[in-house]
């Protein structure tokens, strides 16, 4: 029975976290006037309107922002720690980094050449 006494400040935290996030979603609702017109109603996310068919084309270099959005995020997921922590891991730790950002700037050039990045 300790040891539920002990975990009691957790569970009181919890249930007021959870009840203070209901509150701060529902507020809105009770409050915020609802006018709806088509220009608020209309798609904007995307940049075009939707279509009928779910299975339609478009331009593949959407795909390809988000991966190279992807790819360079983690690089810098991957550098802070790194930089961090660069006496630890010493000589060994520097070059492993460098022969991953030297991968990913050849990838990066190649892309570039390629003229993957331009956007007509």
């Amino acid at each position: 029975m300790e040891v539920a006494v002990d975990y009691l400040p957790i569970l009181i935290f919890m249930g007021l976290a959870a009840v203070l996030a209901l509150v701060m979603a529902g507020i809105p609702f009770l409050v915020a006037p609802s006018r709806p017109d088509s220009e608020k109603l209309s798609a904007y996310e995307c940049g075009f309107e939707a279509f009928d068919d779910s299975r339609g084309r478009f331009d593949v270099r959407f795909y390809l922002v988000a991966i190279l959005f992807i790819i360079f995020d983690l690089e810098v997921a991957f550098l802070f720690p790194w930089a961090v922590s660069l006496r630890e891991v010493g000589l060994f730790g520097f070059w492993s980094m460098m022969i991953f950002l030297t991968i990913l700037t050849v990838g990066f050039l190649y892309e570039w050449k390629k003229g993957a990045l331009e956007w007509e």
